[in-house]
This record gives C-alpha cells, structure tokens and sequence, in this order.
C-alpha cells in the first residue's frame, strides 16, 4: 500500500467523522452540491457515512443560469439514481426581481450573484448547517477557515474571530439567526480528490476531461466560444483545441487548460506535475488580491 492511498484513506475517515459530527449536532443541514468534483466527493463520502441508509439531507444547487451543460446534466443524473432531494435555487430569479444586478463587459460574471441566492434560500428552508467542498490549497482565503465555520445571522463571516479545533473537537452550538459551513474535505488537496475518485471508481462530468472544444484566448487564458453566455470580442479567434476544465464555475469566468488527459490516470498524472493552482482559471479570483475573502465575508461558500 503506497502512501498515497494511506493518506486517501485517513482523510476518507477524517471526512466520514465530519459528516456524522453535522448530523449528530445540526437540524437541519444541506450539502451544496454543484456537478462538480469536489461536491461529488462529498455525495460519496456522505454514502459511505450513512450506509446503508440513505444520505440523510437534502443537495442543494445554487444555479447562475451560466453552468456548464455537462455538470448540470450530470447533477441530474446523479441525484436520480441516489434517490436524494435536490433543491435547486436560480440567481436568474433575483436578476428578474431585482435584489440583484447583472454584469456586463469582458470580465463580467454570476459568481459574485450566488451569495444574495444562497443567503435567502438558507433563511427559506432554514437550514443550520450548509456542507461545502471548498478546500484550503484552493486560494488562500480558503485557508483561513475552520471546518466548523459559523456565520452570523446576516450570513457574514469573520475570518478574525473564529472557534479554535484542538484535537478534532468541532463545536456545532450556535446562536438564533446563525449557521455554519462544514468544509469535510477542508484538509484535502486537489490531487487527493483526484486520486480518492479514482480509487473509488466515482463517475464525473466528461468536461474534467480532453476534448475537443471550440475556444478562444483572452488574457493568456483558454475560453470556451461555443456558449453564448461567454463573452467574446470580434477579435478574439476561435479555434478548436483539445482542452479539459480543472475547475467547474461559472462557464464566463472559468478558462480551460490544454491537455491530452483523456481518463482519470492521465488526470492524476497531470495534477501531480502541475506547478499552477486550479484556481488560476477562474478569471473572478483575480479582480483584487483579496477577491475570494471579501466574497466569504459577504457569504459567499
């Protein structure tokens, strides 16, 4: 047993502690689930913790309207053969309403939008713990969270004034009007995910890997052209590259990369020699050095 899986498997357990740790202290929790890696870990992780009975809370799906068609696709699919509740909630709604104001231009994006979403679909279900796959080598921010992290009743949260963990010890007590996001995979890295789905055999969206794309380049990225949400100049060109997505955002702000990892080996592979950051493709990351931690403290995931 090489070291790698002994660590795939400690962290397995860690997560699994986690899960039953939400159940055991929280109400009513809800597992963010987006299509994407991460969030597919959690579902497995969740059925390894329950079994043999079903995952004992809802999925629920922030949907800017901008997903890209195979994750949405593939969140469908995976929900009806788990027999799970999906809850599904639209930024579209609050464009339409008005509580929100959509982007325009080049750069413009509905990630910023999720968070007005998420805050009044967590007051509206009234949920007291909200399960994410954020990781804390994805951005730097990320780093500063606990597992446990309580938010306060307007959804904010305060990276300075946060409960000390010793020793695996998660404190669930909140007040009236508060919550919390559980990060289950917080001590992971991208190349473990990558390599807990391919010890685990787990299904993913087809977009994580090389294909064929119709794509232009803005600002030394690979973006995808053949979405009409995608902003794109007349003079950005487009040609069709073989190309996988790391990372599965907003389809206006997340870039793909080159690659000929047509499988999960090749996948872990090329994770394993990479010397960028996944999050290096997700163009909202880069408006301001503090991007990510002004959008957590707003109530971002």
């Amino acid at each position: 047993m090489n070291q790698r899986i002994i660590q795939v498997a400690a962290l397995e357990s860690e997560a699994i502690y986690i899960f039953r740790e939400v159940v055991a202290q929280f109400e009513k929790p809800v597992l963010l689930f987006s299509g994407g890696k991460d969030s597919i870990t959690l579902v497995r992780l969740a059925q390894k913790a329950f079994f043999p009975a079903k995952i004992p809370f809802p999925l629920m799906h922030i949907d800017t309207g901008h997903n890209f068609p195979e994750t949405v696709a593939f969140r469908d699919k995976i929900v009806k053969e788990l027999g799970v509740e999906l809850i599904v909630r639209n930024v579209q709604d609050n464009i339409d309403n008005g509580r929100v104001k959509e982007e325009s231009g080049r750069y413009a994006s509905r990630n910023m939008l999720q968070t007005e979403t998420l805050l009044d679909a967590i007051e509206e279900f009234g949920f007291d713990a909200c399960i994410g796959g954020a990781r804390r080598d994805e951005e730097k921010a990320r780093a500063k969270e606990r597992i446990f992290s309580v938010r306060d009743d307007f959804g904010q949260w305060d990276e300075k004034n946060q409960r000390p963990e010793v020793f695996d010890m998660l404190n669930g007590r909140i007040d009236l009007g508060q919550n919390v996001r559980v990060f289950p995979i917080s001590n992971w890295t991208e190349l473990d995910v990558w390599s807990y789905i391919q010890k685990e055999k787990i299904e993913i969206p087809s977009i994580y890997f090389a294909h064929k794309r119709k794509t232009f380049i803005r600002d030394g990225m690979i973006w995808s052209a053949a979405d009409a949400v995608v902003y794109r100049d007349e003079e950005e060109t487009v040609v069709e590259r073989m190309v996988r997505f790391r990372t599965v955002g907003d389809m206006s702000c997340t870039a793909a990369v080159l690659s000929d990892a047509v499988d999960i080996k090749k996948v872990v592979e090329e994770i394993r020699d990479s010397s960028i950051s996944e999050r290096g493709a997700r163009i909202d990351d880069k408006r301001s050095e503090a991007a990510m931690e002004k959008r957590k403290q707003q109530g971002y995931f």
